[in-house]
């Protein structure tokens, strides 16, 4: 058994049978086939604040301490699963989890892979739905469906290339602006430099976010 399987049998023996915390203990023990469940109860867990009740100051103390789980993995967790409730919520019904044949049950890596397609505005309802049927339909592994969100973006981008230019310049814009603020409030707080030169510097701040709106 694994160090993090044998912590929580421990944390088992001592919670209160029956409670809303052993079923999440429960859950994880066997969250890769029912990962949806453990989801679900995690994101009790986060959006309710339990983890204080149980002696744990950050959400993060708790999945790494007592269910024996790294942040990113707790992360894509509450991601994938709150994605499937506000986006995909016919797949969050018992009866699409039963009737699944086990192949075919989405991983939550690859559920995020897909909500992260789901944000891409260079993909059009066409490019989420195939890759929606690679995940529910077809049961594939998350990197061989990130393979091919890499591909759809690239294609995607070559056809409309303006599109892609306004994205890059964006993100150039925002990066210089970011260094352009930190760089005006060490200025600004150690007095090297005169008034109307930081005035300068902070009018030019503002036209460069007019380029990003």
């Amino acid at each position: 058994m694994s160090k993090s399987l044998t912590s929580i049998e421990e944390k088992l023996a001592e919670v209160e049978q029956g409670s809303v915390r052993e079923h999440i203990l429960r859950s994880a023990k066997d969250f890769k086939s029912s990962w949806i469940e453990f989801g679900r109860a995690l994101y009790s867990v986060w959006k309710d604040k339990l983890y204080k009740e149980w002696g744990y100051s950050k959400f993060e103390f708790y999945t790494a301490k007592e269910v024996g789980i790294k942040q990113q993995t707790a992360l894509k967790l509450l991601r994938s699963y709150m994605f499937l409730e506000k986006e995909e919520p016919a797949y969050l019904k018992q009866e699409f989890i039963e009737s699944a044949e086990a192949k075919n049950v989405p991983s939550y890596e690859a559920v995020d892979v897909l909500r992260s397609a789901k944000n891409r505005k260079v993909l059009d309802e066409a490019d989420y739905s195939a890759l929606k049927k690679q995940v529910f339909d077809d049961g594939r592994e998350a990197r061989d469906v990130k393979k091919d969100l890499t591909t759809l973006i690239r294609q995607r981008e070559e056809l409309e290339p303006q599109e892609a230019w306004d994205k890059k310049k964006n993100v150039q814009v925002k990066r210089l602006m970011s260094v352009l603020k930190s760089l005006r409030g060490e200025l600004e707080s150690e007095k090297m430099l005169p008034m109307p030169l930081l005035k300068e510097l902070s009018e030019l701040i503002v036209k460069l976010q007019e380029e990003v709106e």
